[in-house]
């Protein structure tokens, strides 16, 4: 890195120590980078389409260039004084639909502006990025209106030899209008889902109907009286995803109901029916080797105690010289034996309940990790278990986790003093939740213990949940990309750089993924 004549400023000093913490080396190349698709129809894209024209007819013929960056740090539109500009922007990666933040480009105006949320210049060698030295570039950030979230970036860049202090004041005027442009489009918006909803309403005014925007919520009569707020936050999880064929979704409390979404503008309209009644199937009584399974932290206890109630209990890690010989007894004389946790049997403990199993006469239940991470003996002593009961992550069921919030609010006895916001209940389905119903079980008790009474909003969360990661349903194929992300951090413990490593993909790749799926990483101590 080079060093400039006199100590940076203490902005560029804390965005250099940044970006070396993110294992970003200054002299890189710079072409080592991915591209995401650009979304030209978003709310951003059309307030400041008319601006960057504006902008690019008065910087006509300069050597400079406008650029618009999104919420996401991502390059979403480019506009060049001269023509020879652009390959020369273009060499150090600045293209549509890359991702300009501090984890990939280090210090600039862009990818700075996102960290401090104010505006900012860069000036040549104050750039954390050998290659970005050769410019300087000035940002501000593009904020809301209404609702005064950060929505993206506008920035003006130039070589280093062409800076002026009179574009800091040009380009403030652009982001304010912009920003003006922003708040006409939301009310525009808000006026067509308003249509939808009065449409969906009319269609059957005895059937609920829901209309959700971005920062807008209407209801009809019968919707107010069948949701509760909890059942909004899993609502605006859904509005994400694909609208299609109506979907059966349990509310908070407890009730089955069908419902169907239309996507309008930036939000969407819910319609509610009551699902066809169905005669509930016969419980057959199972006396054969059950095996219930899943992640740490997933309900496996509770789930045996509610599958056979009263039992007699043996636990792999209370394991002793006599563990086995108590076992082979209660297998003759007692109704019910459960072994909690048989993953962590020794292997030749594992072999001698296996051969147990089938002259055992009490019914024998079995809890355990997930059968694919089963290996020799172990994986051996559950193939005896016929009945199989998996326990589904609470990542992948995320629509449950208002109703789990309520349950575990009733069972800490709390359940009338505090109430959890929808904010607060769609930062904890953004959460990925790797201790499952253990670690939200501990959260809420944290929030009992120090909240008290009254409504849960986002900031009476435990620090680390109070980031609205993305609520969509990841599916399979992506749930295992991040779980394999998040296992390579754990292993290099936030090391980014060693992580990408290990995973076999370039940084850039690993810095996208990261944003994308919402994980929040510890800063490296390497």
């Amino acid at each position: 890195m080079s060093v400039l004549d006199t100590p940076p400023r203490p902005v560029i000093a804390l965005s250099w120590k940044r970006a070396a913490l993110c294992g970003l080396d200054p002299g890189a190349p710079v072409d080592n980078f991915s591209v995401e698709e650009v979304d030209r129809r978003s709310r951003l894209a059309i307030a400041a389409a008319p601006m960057l024209d504006e902008m690019a007819r008065e910087l006509d013929g300069t050597g400079f260039s406008v650029i618009l960056a999104d919420r996401s740090a991502k390059l979403v539109d480019l506009r060049f004084g001269e023509r020879s500009l652009r390959p020369r922007m273009e060499k150090v990666g600045a293209v549509q639909g890359r991702v300009f933040s501090e984890e990939t480009t280090g210090t600039n105006s862009i990818a700075t502006t996102f960290e401090i949320r104010t505006g900012i210049a860069v000036h040549g060698e104050e750039h954390f990025i050998e290659s970005l030295k050769k410019f300087s570039c000035y940002g501000h950030p593009i904020v809301h209106p209404a609702t005064r979230r950060l929505e993206g970036v506008l920035d003006i860049t130039c070589l280093a030899e062409d800076e002026n202090p009179l574009l800091a004041p040009f380009l403030l005027r652009a982001a304010r209008q912009i920003e003006s442009r922003l708040l006409a489009g939301a009310r525009e918006a808000e006026q067509r889902i308003l249509a939808g909803f009065q449409i969906a309403v009319t269609r059957d005014r005895s059937r609920p109907v829901v209309a959700l925007g971005e920062d807008l919520l209407l209801a009809n009569v019968s919707a107010v009286e069948l949701l509760d707020s909890a059942d909004h936050a899993v609502l605006r999880g859904m509005a994400v995803e694909a609208a299609g064929r109506a979907r059966r979704l349990e509310l908070s409390t407890g009730q089955e109901v069908l419902v169907s979404f239309e996507r309008i503008a930036d939000g969407a309209v819910f319609t509610f029916e009551q699902p066809a009644r169905q005669a509930p199937a016969p419980r057959k009584r199972v006396d054969a080797p059950t095996l219930i399974h899943g992640e740490p932290g997933s309900g496996r206890t509770r789930t045996a105690r509610a599958l056979v109630g009263e039992a007699c209990v043996f636990d792999a890690c209370e394991y002793s010289d006599d563990w086995m010989s108590r076992l082979d007894t209660a297998m003759t004389v007692e109704s019910v034996v459960v072994i909690e946790a048989v993953q962590l049997l020794p292997e030749a403990a594992a072999r001698r309940v296996a051969a147990a199993i089938p002259a055992a006469r009490a019914r024998v239940v079995l809890t355990s990790a997930p059968v694919d991470e089963l290996r020799g003996e172990h994986a051996g002593l559950v193939a005896h278990c016929p009945e199989r009961v998996e326990l589904v992550p609470l990542r992948n069921r995320r629509d449950e986790i208002p109703a789990v919030v309520r349950s575990v609010l009733v069972e800490l006895g709390a359940a009338k003093e505090l109430r959890f916001t929808p904010g607060a209940l769609e930062a904890l389905s953004g959460q990925h939740w790797p201790g499952n119903l253990r670690e939200l079980f501990s959260v809420v008790r944290q929030v009992v213990r120090t909240r008290g009474v009254g409504d849960v909003g986002v900031r009476d969360l435990p620090e680390a949940y109070q980031d609205r990661a993305r609520a969509r349903v990841l599916t399979p194929m992506e749930q295992a990309e991040r779980d394999a992300i998040m296992e390579a951090l754990r292993a290099t413990r936030g090391n980014k750089k060693d992580a990408a490593k290990r995973l076999g993909i370039s940084r850039t790749t690993l810095y996208n993924a990261i944003r994308a799926f919402g994980i929040v990483t510890p800063v490296s101590r390497s």
